[in-house]
């Protein structure tokens, strides 16, 4: 179809604690799993949705899917958020 264009994806508590897991490191799944509270299934789910949105990088190693950040701007975009998001929410003032 002509001028249709894909939802972007909503925010998600999950997605947001897989991407900061892998701004500390690579991991599977099953690692990911124990760090973000989900079950296997969506958090494989959540790992598509960020792979599809150019967020997440895969490799196989071996019968493992490796997930790792995009890129070291990524990283730092994903570490500091919580402290933009503190600064706006308690009307701290902005750094220069």
């Amino acid at each position: 179809m002509r001028g249709v264009r894909p939802r972007p994806a909503r925010p998600s508590r999950t997605r947001l604690v897989l991407l900061h897991a892998l701004a500390e490191d690579e991991a599977d799944v099953t690692t990911l799993t124990g760090r973000c509270g989900a079950t296997r299934p969506a958090a494989s789910r959540h790992l598509a949705r960020l792979r599809l949105a150019g967020l997440v990088n895969t490799r196989k190693v071996g019968r493992r899917v490796i997930s790792s950040l995009r890129d070291g701007h990524l990283r730092r975009v994903v570490d500091e958020a919580p402290n933009l998001a503190d600064h706006r929410l308690s009307d701290r003032p902005t750094h220069d």
